[in-house]
């Protein structure tokens, strides 16, 4: 809450009702007709295939109910205390009527409660300059804070617990939000008026494709999708496959400049999307500003799993990954080392692969690179919410069945530790305002997922972040070689960034 006195703003008239611009009512009920037919579809389908699968909606996976009600105990056994923190609250509504009322009367007045400086949702002016919007928004951020402020101020929760409840209340405060819905964001409010309503009647469209899309799940569109063609405008870098097994693909790229330089560059990117993440658009491909310093690159491409790597585990990823990486590169270039780059969940195979060729004496990496990498994995951030043991043991169930957990299932879980920008934005942009999404590379990348085997993602779930096995000496055997990361002497670089929600910088 920020009580910083601001110059008071003239409070403004309703918003006016803009003129309707090619307003069709026989078009814009067609339209809906359409809408209602393929919604009936989705719906049927979606009911079928629940009463196929016998599965029900109410299992707790995530652990939240239990959560929630010792959370609730935890609260009602001290209720002295749940009495002065309303109030509290009541006090701060008191507060945000009076500034109302004395702004009404034109009085200078500040706001009783401000967004925070990153907060994106309140940009449009109509959420400061207007008296009634401006209310909206002060009257839920008093109320998000205070809610928050509860959950995480209740003693006597462990510390699982508490990360959990505190997550999820966001997600809850997050979900609520007045410019989530139509007649309280301003911007959509003018949208619907101006159109007489047809942004809403695309949006609804929008809405019903992108559950056609996920097959019967909600998948968000979050860039245009048409806009981007590998080879074509993504990825354009010339390169050619030089090794190829089961797990993976080599990739060269042969250095533009007269000269090169004499040891080349294995690039591991994580396999959890696709190693493009590296080679975008021109302008921000790694991969090329590579090959135009005159260095030979190889980057690794993973295979996208099926039920027939069910069993493909960690020491897989070692052996047929980079080790097999390793000897594929000297056979092309005749080098007898590399400098080696892991890029996030890479670079945790990178740490393994150091740690196992320092106890064979193997000094074919001659540096390595980490970009946003983690190795320690005592702080995860977030995801640690995701990550218990009933969280883990259903998600093995899941995989189970498959034999690889779906890429879909954990961009879900990354874009709620962003869930503002990740999904609520996308939802206001798609179906409130009706607008088709914002051709983006990079969202393009994150959007186009890859499956994980079940025996990799589980032993990489349980000793890595449960156990945090990597970094105790001797914790992991791979391929018959006791880890101890502690011996390994190769220079070493790490890029960390702020910003990474899922890899945190001070960890990485």
């Amino acid at each position: 809450m920020s009580t910083h006195a601001t110059p008071p703003a003239k409070t403004p008239a309703a918003p006016a009702a803009e003129p309707v611009q090619g307003y069709d009512p026989v078009a814009l009920a067609e339209s809906l007709a359409k809408a209602a037919e393929k919604g009936a579809k989705l719906m049927g389908e979606f009911a079928k295939r629940q009463s196929a699968s016998g599965k029900t909606l109410l299992a707790d996976e995530l652990g939240i109910g239990k959560a929630f009600l010792e959370l609730a105990s935890k609260m009602m056994s001290n209720p002295m205390r749940v009495a002065e923190s309303q109030m509290t609250l009541w006090w701060n509504y008191m507060s945000l009527w009076q500034s109302s009322l004395m702004r009404m009367m034109g009085a200078p007045t500040g706001p009783v409660a401000e967004p925070h400086k990153g907060d994106k949702r309140f940009r449009h002016e109509d959420w400061e300059q207007h008296f009634l919007f401006d209310f909206i928004k002060q009257s839920y951020l008093l109320t998000a804070r205070w809610l928050h402020d509860q959950v995480a101020s209740v003693e006597g929760l462990d510390d699982t617990t508490k990360r959990k409840v505190d997550f999820f209340t966001r997600q809850y405060i997050d979900a609520f939000s007045p410019t989530n819905f139509a007649l309280t964001n301003p911007e959509v409010f003018r949208a619907t008026i101006a159109s007489g309503g047809q942004n809403l009647v695309r949006g609804l469209h929008n809405l019903l494709d992108d559950i056609e899309r996920g097959n019967g799940k909600l998948k968000i569109s979050m860039t245009d999708s048409k806009a981007f063609e590998l080879g074509v405008n993504i990825a354009t870098t010339p390169g050619k496959v030089v090794f190829r097994n089961e797990l993976i693909e080599l990739l060269q790229y042969t250095p533009t400049t007269p000269k090169a330089w004499k040891r080349p560059l294995l690039i591991i990117p994580p396999w959890i999307n696709k190693f493009y993440i590296l080679d975008l658009r021109e302008k921000n491909s790694f991969i090329k500003w590579c090959v135009d310093q005159g260095i030979s690159t190889f980057v690794i491409s993973w295979t996208n799993p099926d039920a027939k790597l069910a069993q493909a585990d960690f020491e897989d990823y070692l052996r047929k990954g980079t080790l097999a990486a390793l000897d594929a590169v000297e056979a092309a270039t005749g080098e007898p080392d590399v400098n080696a780059l892991g890029y996030c969940l890479g670079g945790t195979l990178l740490a393994a692969t150091l740690g196992y060729m320092a106890a064979k004496k193997d000094q074919r990496i001659a540096s390595a690179t980490y970009m946003t990498s983690l190795v320690d994995f005592r702080q995860t951030g977030e995801l640690e919410v995701f990550i218990d043991e009933q969280q883990v043991a259903s998600l093995e169930r899941k995989m189970e069945e498959r034999g690889f957990l779906e890429g879909s299932e954990m961009a879900t879980t990354f874009n709620m530790l962003r869930s503002n920008d990740l999904i609520w934005s996308f939802v206001i942009n798609n179906y409130l305002l009706g607008r088709d999404p914002f051709p983006f590379d990079l969202l393009h990348w994150n959007c186009d997922a890859t499956r994980m085997p079940a025996a990799m993602h589980s032993y990489y779930l349980r000793n890595m972040y449960m156990k945090n096995a990597l970094r105790e000496p001797g914790a992991l055997t791979l391929a018959g070689v006791p880890m101890d990361v502690t011996q390994v002497t190769t220079p070493t670089y790490c890029v960390a960034a702020i910003e990474d929600h899922i890899a945190p910088w001070k960890s990485t």
